[in-house]
């Protein structure tokens, strides 16, 4: 006889499954009853924990909220300077991505649907570079050596870029981008973004 759960574990699994799901096939593809039967139990099962699919999703996108990166350790380790800062930001969200790529695979499906509410959830992941990115530069511009480029722009580029790394190395598994080690690709993106904007990778 199945060992029969608490309410938290069975929450727990219901949500873990529905992630893989979601990651797979989008909030479209996937129905209520193919998250029971992937459970082996019955829709009404998934409906005393959540009462509608997407409520169900938001719990997932709320899970991940959860575990979202904290840079202020990034942001004050020595040395202090932005692209130093910057790196240690980026590989922090690198390492996070490559530890659970479902979340990666839900922002990219969330994006094709064109669903409003995950892909703004989305992107508010995103903010904390971007904003750090273009208050820094806005900073960098007041001193002697302004950076040649817009500050909004760059860090809306520097996204794309990243983005670009991911999305081809854990999702579309391009063979060009699993050749070379993770953290020397990002090194590269940095050194490049750095140069364009005027600043110094110190490696």
């Amino acid at each position: 006889m199945a060992k029969r759960l608490k309410a938290a574990e069975r929450k727990a699994s219901i949500l873990a499954v529905a992630k893989v799901l979601f990651a797979d096939k989008g909030y479209h593809g996937v129905s209520v009853d193919e998250i029971a039967k992937r459970l082996g139990v019955s829709p009404a099962i998934l409906y005393q924990h959540f009462p509608s699919k997407e409520v169900l999703y938001e719990e997932v996108l709320a899970e991940n909220s959860a575990k979202r990166e904290s840079y202020i350790e990034a942001i004050l380790t020595e040395p202090s300077d932005f692209i130093s800062a910057l790196r240690r930001m980026t590989m922090i969200y690198v390492e996070n991505v490559s530890r659970d790529t479902d979340f990666l695979r839900m922002e990219l499906m969330s994006a094709l649907e064109g669903s409003k509410t995950a892909s703004a959830f989305f992107e508010r992941r995103w903010h904390a570079i971007t904003d750090y990115i273009e208050y820094s530069l806005a900073e960098l511009n007041k001193s002697a050596v302004p950076s040649p480029v817009n500050p909004r722009m760059a860090g809306l580029m520097y996204q794309g870029m990243l983005r670009e790394i991911l999305y081809n190395r854990f999702i579309i598994e391009d063979s060009r981008y699993q050749d070379v080690p993770l953290n020397i690709m990002i090194d590269e993106l940095i050194k490049m973004f750095a140069r364009a904007i005027g600043r110094e990778f110190k490696a």
